[in-house]
């Protein structure tokens, strides 16, 4: 027995509006979210509202944002979604208050059953929990959740869940660090820290917890997870 592609069907169990609604969306409205001509996140947000999207003050979405169910999506209050994000969304995304999903990230809720010879398609939810980060150019798969406060650094290939304040990275995304939060520094010596230290890059992070010497937030030395 072997793969055969021409006995696939679609799976029309994720197909949860008409048709003529759907093809409106694919035809007109999804060409205009993506569009550099629609100006202003307000409109963005009204645009995913009328297909159905849940979305709650302060959301941020920029151009190049590709949303494949509108109807399919929940995004809290003061979350911000970077340009060229795809929420390939055949299964519920929701995303949840203060989310940062950096630039070019896909969130991929369809995957086929490879022990099917006409390769079967099904979908999984996936979940981001308060104020967790996915970094830029990440791909999440299907039925994964991101804890509260947790982060995909930048390239991670998620296909597992991440726990509540943990930083993992790379491909596949393991455990690299514990987030924690600092006394946030005045304006002037933030840009003074971030003069004198290099960037780091996520595996950098991981040493933050096994680092025996002392920190100091305020003057000397500062912990920053920015450049992720």
């Amino acid at each position: 027995m072997t793969v055969s592609l021409a006995s696939f069907r679609n799976n029309r169990a994720i197909h949860t509006r008409p048709f003529a609604f759907r093809a409106i969306w694919r035809l007109l409205g999804l060409p205009l979210l993506r569009s550099s001509l629609l100006y202003g996140t307000h409109w963005r947000v009204l645009l995913l509202q009328i297909f159905g999207a849940h979305i709650g003050e302060g959301v941020q979405i920029k151009t190049g944002v590709r949303v494949t169910t509108p109807w399919l999506l929940k995004i809290g209050e003061h979350s911000w979604i970077g340009e060229d994000c795809w929420i390939d969304n055949m299964a519920m995304v929701t995303i949840g208050n203060n989310v940062c999903i950096s630039q070019g990230v896909y969130l991929c809720t369809g995957n086929h059953d490879w022990k099917d010879p006409a390769f079967r398609m099904f979908a999984m939810e996936i979940t981001l929990a308060d104020g967790c980060w996915i970094a830029s150019r990440s791909v999440l798969a299907p039925g994964v959740t991101v804890g509260r406060n947790a982060i995909a650094g930048i390239g991670s290939v998620v296909s597992s869940s991440i726990p509540a304040d943990l930083i993992y990275s790379g491909n596949p995304a393991i455990f690299k660090s514990i987030r924690t939060f600092t006394t946030p520094l005045p304006t002037e010596q933030f840009a003074r820290a971030i003069s004198l230290q290099p960037p780091a890059c996520p595996d950098d992070l991981a040493q933050s917890t096994t680092d025996s010497s002392p920190t100091n937030a305020v003057s000397e030395t500062v912990e920053l997870v920015i450049p992720l």
